[in-house]
């Protein structure tokens, strides 16, 4: 009698153990199969954005030539070069820009040297070159100025309009929105996969962010020429697929 209690209670034990197993193993399974079947996408998302900073150059340069080289011309051509770079800071001044924009660099001085034929110094250039900087966030009056500075020409100015460069400093501001735009367009894309294969579009796996940049509005390569601009990001994301 004792062994027929012994053997029932074995075989309840023995079919406990067996569901256990069969449920861990099952369940093992079903997460196997799920970690497997993922939809590996990818989601873009793109926008447009307006520079906030310039920095603008503006060069000038004068020069003389004379047969002796003395002091006096040297002199001269140094307070012509004050004279210009004065012209140039003033107008800008007058256009609306802050003298907390404005910085002017130190003359450059060149000098060349003309020989005849039996190396007799003859003649001699000096010329003097300065910069005129601006550095500013108001992107759409250094546009419009650049555009009417050549006035100074005519004041007897020569002067170098170097093309502005436009940046936008401000990434990080939009890299939250951005990101999340590129992950929701990513699950769309995984959706129309897994409706083709007959599947529900379930949580990450992993994600993978590709880099942001920035280009200027209809250029391939170029991110500073123009003041409106692209920024543009893409993410690699895997869901899992659910059955």
């Amino acid at each position: 009698m004792q062994k027929d209690f012994g053997r029932f209670y074995l075989g309840i034990f023995l079919s406990l153990g067996i569901i256990i197993a069969g449920y861990f193993m099952s369940n093992t399974l079903y997460k196997a199969k799920v970690g497997a079947n993922a939809a590996e996408v990818k989601g873009l998302a793109e926008r447009q954005i307006t520079a906030d900073t310039a920095n603008w150059s503006i060069g000038f340069s004068v020069s003389n030539r004379v047969s002796n080289q003395g002091v006096a011309e040297l002199q001269k051509l140094y307070k012509n070069a004050g004279e210009h770079q004065a012209k140039i800071v003033n107008l800008l001044k007058e256009k609306g820009f802050e003298e907390s924009e404005i910085s002017t660099d130190a003359f450059d001085y060149f000098i060349t040297e003309y020989r005849n034929e039996d190396n007799v110094l003859v003649d001699t250039k000096n010329l003097l070159s300065g910069k005129v900087v601006v550095q500013t966030n108001k992107v759409y009056k250094v546009k419009e100025v650049r555009s009417n500075i050549n006035e100074l020409i005519a004041a007897g100015v020569k002067i170098d309009n170097q093309l502005p460069i436009y940046r936008f400093t401000k990434l990080n501001e939009i890299k939250p929105d951005m990101l999340k735009e590129a992950t929701e367009n990513a699950r769309i894309a995984a959706n129309e996969f897994a409706q083709n294969a007959d599947a529900t579009v379930g949580r990450i796996k992993n994600a993978r962010q590709g880099g942001f940049y920035i280009r200027d509005v209809g250029k391939d390569y170029s991110d500073t020429e123009k003041i409106k601009k692209i920024a543009r990001v893409v993410t690699t994301i895997s869901f899992y697929l659910v059955d």
